[in-house]
């Protein structure tokens, strides 16, 4: 019997390829991802020898964009962003201004339309997601400070890149290109009724889908079957993505990040991401694989210089804004470097903006592959750019003065305010971190009366806490100065909240440098590091799990206590 064999090829052959790739990727410390694409340029009509059918692996995509929307709007937290947002949302639309004018500019001078350049320069603007949670998650950094600005600064470039999404179709006549099919001959009235569409179909979500989706969740859930759950958590995902689309005309990337942060309000978004997420890794590769697929290599020897300006904006023009607009908003050096290396890459939101800006007429196929080459290229750097952080902070704290100056020059949350009396910093409780943990405690001594001042690096948090009337000092506690300014010198205790064991080891040298007599209480983040500080005697150490046992095997004892108690009587 005959078979149509095209899908299986392309499925066989780019898994088989990107499976090859992403193995020597990961060997050489790269990110998977540069494989897949790899793969796809070397099964592209482009290369010579196997050749993969590019207009199914062009519709593989639409779905590996479907998930990989589905998965940004399932990590999006609007609580993640409000906590960071005075820092995030300033300065990601200022960098993300910065480096489509930085792209605009470039391209202007190599004589393109406006058009061109500002989807050009949009698409150099936005960081990849998949990248970034990659490289600070394999740092441990996802949970810090800087980790929480990084993925901030990275939801709002999101959105606004939603937004491109959305309102480029509408748009794209003004800006010299063609209309989509089915636009109406006005272009106002077109941006309008876009722009009532997309009101629409988030009212719709937040109002109905907010509701609806969570409930039938809950409903397969009481089932008790793992794949009829996986199958509608997909199906809502696919199904709302294809319905922005076909009911009210919104790009399906807007469907599935709605869907996605649907889902996520669900009491079963956990579960629910841990079953889809082998599906969406699969399908982005896919959609990594096909547009590897629509790369030309012969770009880096036409456009060398090209591709170099291309990489110079992404890589130099976009961290230096950000490191820039970090400093400028008081944080530390370090952040500003961990921010600086997080977004110098572009991504799968590059990607998609490209494929659409060609479908458009708004980009050529050589402005796709400038962006594809910069994107390789930015992608491979990335981790030797969080390798060189360490450094470059080292180097710099060395040998400028400036740089010193500009972590805690003139900034008043560094330092205590005047108002806070001199007899209240007096065997006073430091805490260093306002986490879950420093936070309860913080509580419970402030309920008893006890004095209380918190070192702590957010500062968003500080400022809150001194709008409470809660003493709080903004800075990193490893620095001597954050300490001194929490008084540490006439301190009883120091409490340091769950963190990396090397800074937990610096926070007390300096305390015990500054206060000898000082005790110092320690929260483990693990049972293996308890074990090691306990070994060193740094201080009293607790660990969660161990604390739960002793106060439920208290409980326990107390109540056979009652029991017998009442057995006697």
């Amino acid at each position: 019997m005959p078979h149509d064999v095209d899908l299986i090829i392309l499925l066989a052959v780019g898994f088989g390829v990107a499976l090859f790739f992403g193995y020597i990727a990961a060997r050489l410390r790269l990110p998977p991802l540069i494989g897949y694409l790899i793969a796809g340029i070397i099964i592209s009509p482009n290369t010579p020898g196997v050749e993969a059918d590019i207009h199914l692996a062009n519709q593989l995509a639409e779905l590996g964009v479907m998930f990989l929307m589905f998965g940004v709007g399932m990590h999006f937290s609007l609580n993640d962003l409000l906590l960071v947002r005075r820092i995030a949302l300033p300065g990601a639309i200022l960098q993300i201004a910065v480096a489509t004018l930085l792209g605009i500019g470039v391209s202007m001078l190599w004589g393109w339309s406006f058009g061109s350049a500002l989807v050009f320069g949009l698409s150099l603007s936005c960081a990849s997601t998949v990248v970034l949670l990659k490289a600070l998650g394999d740092r441990g950094l996802l949970d810090s400070v800087n980790g929480k600005i990084a993925v901030g600064w990275l939801l709002v470039e999101d959105l606004v890149m939603v937004l491109v999404l959305v309102l480029l179709p509408a748009t794209a006549v003004l800006l010299g290109g063609k209309a989509p099919a089915g636009a109406e001959g006005n272009i106002w009235l077109t941006l309008g009724i876009t722009l009532l569409k997309v009101i629409g179909f988030i009212a719709f979500m937040l109002i109905v889908g907010k509701r609806v989706v969570p409930i039938i969740m809950q409903f397969v859930a009481r089932l008790g079957s793992r794949e009829l759950f996986t199958l509608t958590v997909v199906a809502a995902a696919v199904s709302i993505a294809y319905g922005s689309y076909a009911i009210f005309g919104v790009s399906m990337a807007l469907g599935a990040f709605f869907a996605g942060m649907v889902v996520k309000e669900s009491d079963f978004s956990h579960r629910a991401e841990e079953e889809t997420l082998p599906l969406r890794e699969i399908f982005s590769i896919l959609f990594f694989v096909s547009v590897g697929m629509l790369f030309d290599p012969h770009i880096l020897i036409e456009r060398p210089l090209h591709i170099l300006a291309v990489i110079a904006i992404i890589m130099v023009g976009k961290t230096l804004a950000a490191m820039a607009l970090v400093l400028f908003f008081r944080y530390p050096i370090n952040t500003a470097l961990t921010v600086g290396a997080s977004l110098a890459q572009i991504g799968e939101f590059s990607f998609i903006l490209a494929t659409l800006g060609v479908s458009l007429g708004l980009l050529t196929l050589e402005a796709q592959n400038l962006i594809l080459a910069g994107a390789l290229f930015s992608i491979t750097l990335n981790s030797f750019i969080f390798s060189a952080i360490e450094p470059v902070q080292r180097w710099i704290r060395e040998r400028s003065h400036l740089a010193r100056l500009l972590e805690r020059s003139g900034d008043p949350l560094a330092m205590l305010p005047d108002e806070v009396d001199q007899s209240y910093l007096r065997d006073q409780v430091v805490i260093v971190g306002y986490g879950g943990v420093g936070r309860r405690i913080t509580e419970n001594l402030i309920n008893q009366n006890i004095k209380v001042v918190i070192a702590e690096e957010n500062r968003e948090i500080v400022e809150k806490l001194r709008q409470a009337n809660i003493a709080a000092v903004s800075g990193v506690a490893t620095e001597p100065g954050v300490l001194i300014q929490a008084h540490i010198m006439h301190a009883r205790l120091l409490v340091i909240s769950p963190m990396d064991i090397l800074d937990i080891h610096r926070i007390v040298d300096i305390a015990k440098q500054l206060n000898p007599q000082i005790q110092v209480l320690i929260c483990a983040e693990s049972k293996e590091e308890a074990a090691v500080i306990r070994d060193e005697h740094i201080g009293e150490v607790f660990y969660a799990k161990e604390e739960m046992a002793k106060n439920m095997s208290h409980h326990i004892l107390n109540q056979i206590e009652l029991a017998h108690q009442s057995t006697h009587h």
